[in-house]
């Protein structure tokens, strides 16, 4: 340390500058101009001043700590804009599934249009189906598009529809020949279908696609299909107590549904247009490079013809040499080229996305565990939503026919039938224990279910992964054997499913025995159990596409999945409506289930009134329930 010091000392007393081969650093810049000479450096060192020549190593760090501040500004821009999507994702949701609430108006249609049972499940199947079958479409366009403009096309499909449902109810309620067809009604509800899914896929695509691979992507999932559950009871409880017709006697009568559907017409379009603008995917460049990486190292994709001209990328593409010298000719043409490279990459970068995404799509359709996956959640949801959309009907079935006529429905202030349970209040417990569950079972999942290899879907017998596993591995000692899940319990999310599966069965057992006829004040456990089984099914089948097949392309993924509960609505809403119908037509009464029509005074056997329409006694729904119950058990 002393012989460095010296030599130091003795290169700044010389006539001639020294420059210590310690002083060197290969490929460095100059720390101050090379023509200034020794003893001008002396002289300045000395000046009274204290002012020093102009350092290059100043601007040199300036511009790193200008560089790092760069960064830190767009990371947190970036993450501003993902927790905004976020937000909004969970508005969509809470009010995306307002077709959970049609049990609120469903049995006006019976009372004010005087559909039949069957009618009335044909609007709701058309929802089912609208809702339904174009999931894969809506989750194409999140992918290949972003959310935004799903969004948007959502509100616009709510708005139309919504408004057609006002104006034909507003206009068919009447006894009239000036009451519109049924038809028109069905078709309203096309669009309204059509919406829901597009917001609700919307929003869903953009949580998993900005929180999916990061330590709770469960609760990220879980939260937004939790608040999708939750905007059919809230929008219930927004029409029966704020937007309600008032009764003969001045009080609070059934829901104003004309003034309803307005509201949830212009509530929606509202809300898919500012979705529009909020709902973005953050880093998803990064996403698509590390699955295209993926796939080029798994072994499947070796004739792809896709990675044969790719070949020959320009190293260093973007970078630019800086100096203190200007810029020749030739490398200002150079940066010009590199201008146009750019452009090329932004255009190959689309190519790239496009066939990774059809690719994704292909190994999901091929792989035969998507189908049994499939399978089980078209048993599982076909009897919750049939449930959800006959809430009403079921609880008029409960009660003795005076009690569940339409007279004593409308007179119900005046003591008679006081204590019915009604169908506003089921929806709320139905959407409550969803909720609930949804948030559980995502919240759980992500702290109890095993660790799992990512990308495990993209590796093949030839893969990188697989190559590497097979070779020898060097003996480790036992005390040094690596085992990061020493002592933590765990839990499966297919555990959470079935345990959640048996759940829903339970209740619809309960309803089945016909235990609970003439006992409505019973009916929450029927509505608890299965709104819990219903929220989990709908909260754990995403989670678990995105976990093993990825994020990439989860909105199309999820959407082929998504369409069987169409059918099994389809399915259970006609079974319910047809066992529903030949009770009723039975006229039967005094059996040992209590089988029996509502035969009101005012109505004949010809006449066409709700009397004709409406049915009470176990017989009008057990045998439904059974079948239900039968199906959930295959599921498990």
């Amino acid at each position: 340390m002393s012989s460095r010091s010296t030599s130091r000392r003795r290169s700044n007393d010389s006539a001639s500058p020294h420059i210590d081969k310690l002083d060197y650093h290969p490929g460095g810049r100059l720390l101050t101009p090379h023509n200034h000479n020794h003893n001008n450096n002396h002289n300045h060192d000395s000046s009274p001043s204290g002012q020093q020549s102009p350092s290059y190593a100043g601007s040199f760090f300036e511009e790193i700590a200008e560089g790092i501040a760069t960064q830190q500004r767009q990371r947190v821009s970036k993450e501003v804009l993902r927790y905004i999507a976020f937000a909004w994702a969970i508005i969509n949701c809470l009010g995306a599934g307002s077709i959970t609430a049609y049990s609120l108006y469903a049995p006006l249609f019976q009372k004010r249009l005087h559909y039949t049972q069957l009618q009335v499940n044909g609007v709701s199947i058309t929802a089912e189906l609208a809702m339904y079958l174009p999931v894969p479409l809506w989750g194409m366009l999140c992918d290949r598009l972003g959310p935004g403009i799903p969004s948007l096309l959502a509100g616009a499909l709510f708005g139309m529809g919504y408004i057609l449902a006002a104006f034909t109810y507003a206009n068919g309620a009447g006894d009239g020949s000036a009451a519109w067809p049924y038809w028109v009604m069905v078709v309203a509800f096309v669009p309204i279908g059509c919406g829901t899914s597009c917001m609700y896929l919307s929003a869903v695509t953009t949580c998993a696609k900005n929180f999916g691979r990061g330590k709770y992507k469960g609760l990220a999932l879980a939260l937004p299909i939790a608040c999708f559950g939750l905007s059919g009871m809230w929008e219930s409880q927004v029409g029966s107590n704020l937007l309600y017709e008032n009764s003969p006697s001045g009080g609070k009568g059934d829901v104003d549904v004309y003034r309803f559907f307005l509201f949830l017409g212009c509530l929606l379009l509202g809300t898919g247009v500012i979705g529009f603008f909020a709902l973005r995917i953050v880093g998803e460049e990064e996403l698509i490079d590390e699955a295209v990486e993926e796939l080029e190292q798994s072994g499947l994709l070796e004739d792809s013809s896709f990675f044969q001209p790719q070949r020959t990328q320009p190293t260093g593409y973007g970078t630019v040499a800086t100096g203190d010298r200007r810029l020749s000719a030739e490398e200002v043409h150079d940066i010009h080229q590199k201008a146009s490279e750019h452009k090329a990459w932004l255009a190959e970068q689309e190519r790239k996305k496009t066939w990774l995404l059809n690719e994704e799509t292909k190994m999901f359709l091929g792989d035969h565990t998507m189908w049994w996956l499939a399978a089980g959640f078209f048993l599982v949801t076909g009897p919750g939503e049939a449930f959800i959309n006959n809430l009403g009907t079921i609880i008029g079935t409960l009660y003795p026919p005076p009690t569940s006529s339409m007279d004593a429905w409308e007179n119900s202030e005046n003591g008679v039938g006081a204590g019915m349970t009604t169908a506003a209040t089921h929806v709320s417990i139905v959407a409550i224990t969803s909720t609930l569950a949804r948030i559980l079972t995502g919240t759980l999942t992500d702290l109890l279910a095993p660790t799992s290899s990512p990308h495990q879907h993209r590796r093949g017998p030839g893969s990188l992964a697989n190559s590497t596993a097979s070779l020898p591995q060097p003996p480790i000692e036992p005390q040094y054997t690596p085992n990061p899940t020493s002592g933590r319990f765990e839990l499966s999310r297919l555990t959470f499913l079935l345990t959640f599966t048996l759940l829903m069965s339970a209740g619809q057992l309960l309803l089945a025995t016909g235990i609970l006829q003439n006992r409505g004040n019973l009916f929450w456990l029927v509505s608890a159990s299965v709104g819990a089984g219903y929220g989990a099914a709908f909260s754990l089948v995403p989670i678990i596409v995105s976990v093993v097949w990825g994020v990439e392309n989860f909105g199309t993924n999820w959407g082929i999945v998504a369409t069987v509960p169409a059918a099994g609505a389809t399915i259970w809403g006609l079974v319910y409506g047809g066992v529903y119908q030949w009770a009723a037509d039975r006229r039967v009464t005094g059996s040992g289930l209590g089988l029996g029509a509502m035969d009101m005074a005012g109505g004949g056997a010809g006449g066409k009134g709700a009397e004709d329409v409406l049915c009470y006694g176990a017989m009008c729904y057990a045998p439904t329930f059974w079948a239900m119950a039968v199906s959930v058990w295959v599921a498990f």
